[in-house]
């Protein structure tokens, strides 16, 4: 294969991964703006946050590993991340909507699903603009989680996830100088 054709394989790989991470994330907001969060708040949300949340590190370990053994560890660190993030921040949105239905006092103003996944994209990406605050312990200390997991998902994430594309680029470069 020659220069020109690696281009053309590359660029459609790039392409296929820019779609697929796109896809995926219309995918995960449809289901969150048509998944049943107008239910009651008990331990059994709490529950499954802390599911969803163990899930997605579980996921995050088995795509480091598949980085690390990976022809394009690149793409796939980026794929990981396209698809990672917007989970994250999902999940979050769900319980803050399903407290603000349950308990509207639970915010400065209720929340809708906008609303919700509003307030979560302020948190993580610590704009927080003021117009939609926590108002007791507990949405308190979601939103603490929400920054702590935030901050590990920016930092530790990126840094394991930068260590397999290099494991996975000496693999097939072989040893440096």
């Amino acid at each position: 294969m020659d220069d020109a054709d690696t281009r053309v394989v590359t660029r459609r790989m790039l392409v296929t991964a820019g779609i697929r991470a796109v896809l995926t994330t219309a995918l995960l907001v449809v289901v969150y703006y048509r998944a049943p969060l107008d239910g009651r708040l008990d331990r059994d949300v709490v529950i499954w946050l802390g599911i969803g949340l163990v899930a997605l590190v579980a996921a995050l370990a088995w795509q480091v590993r598949m980085i690390m053994t990976s022809d394009t560890p690149r793409l796939r660190a980026a794929q990981t991340v396209a698809t990672g993030v917007p989970i994250l921040l999902l999940l979050y949105a769900a319980t803050y909507a399903v407290l603000s239905q349950v308990a509207p006092a639970s915010f400065s103003q209720p929340l809708d699903r906008t609303g919700a996944l509003y307030y979560t994209m302020t948190v993580f990406t610590t704009v927080g603009f003021g117009d939609i605050a926590p108002a007791t312990g507990l949405t308190r200390i979601l939103t603490m989680s929400q920054m702590v997991v935030g901050l590990l998902a920016v930092g530790v994430v990126a840094k394991l996830l930068l260590e397999a594309v290099q494991v996975a680029v000496r693999r097939r470069t072989g040893p440096g100088p």
